[in-house]
């Protein structure tokens, strides 16, 4: 099911698959060099609905609008706030736990108090540019109050999950599952240990989990 929300920035789109009997609403955002048919954010649109998970994939207006660059992070956030209260109205009452994959992790991230997420799911966290560490956006992962869970590649030039786990530190609320032999786009070589049906098994099973925690 789709549904078209109109933004003070252009309409916007939520792809929805729906669980028959909901417990709760995954409202999930993409990147920023691609949209929701990444790999990560299909495998769990696939398998959460069967699960009792609704999840819905949100589209921001640039790319409804076919534009090839992706809007600012500011921009960003004010289409996600938006779009609110469409994902309240498809939740009725159910828990909203948001997330996204490297730029729409972020938008999750900075935006949870404003939207009242339970928990926020981080696909491939973009923790600085390639080869700038130096521009860390650590505050960002570390901004929502309420449970967080990373999946981050081994190999992510974005920040790795041995990185992340490092920055990370002590903090109780965030729990960062490394995805073995993957980079920032969840893809495996062919002499790694998980095989793309592993990696998107590894995805589903650790945010169902981490849902079945909260609901």
């Amino acid at each position: 099911m789709d549904v078209d929300v109109p933004t003070s920035l252009g309409p916007g789109r939520l792809v929805v698959d729906a669980a028959e009997a909901p417990r709760a609403v995954l409202w999930l955002g993409h990147g920023a060099g691609g949209g929701i048919g990444a790999v990560d954010l299909v495998a769990l649109a696939h398998a959460l609905p069967t699960l009792g998970i609704t999840v819905a994939r949100y589209e921001q207006p640039w790319r409804v609008t076919g534009r090839r660059v992706a809007a600012r992070p500011p921009t960003l956030d004010v289409a996600w706030r938006e779009t609110a209260h469409a994902v309240e109205e498809l939740a009725n009452g159910l828990p909203i736990v948001t997330g996204g994959r490297s730029a729409g992790a972020r938008v999750a991230c900075r935006t949870a108090a404003d939207v009242a997420a339970v928990a926020v799911v981080c696909l491939a966290f973009p923790l600085h540019p390639p080869g700038s560490p130096e521009k860390s956006r650590l505050s960002e992962l570390l901004a929502p109050e309420v449970p967080v869970l990373v999946l981050q590649g081994e190999r992510d030039t974005f920040g790795s999950a041995a990185l992340l786990t490092s920055e990370v530190g002590t903090r109780s609320n965030i729990r960062i599952v490394t995805v073995p032999g993957a980079d920032h786009g969840m893809k495996v070589a062919a002499s790694a240990a998980l095989n793309a049906r592993g990696v998107a098994e590894l995805v589903t099973t650790s945010v169902t989990a981490f849902i079945d925690g909260l609901v």
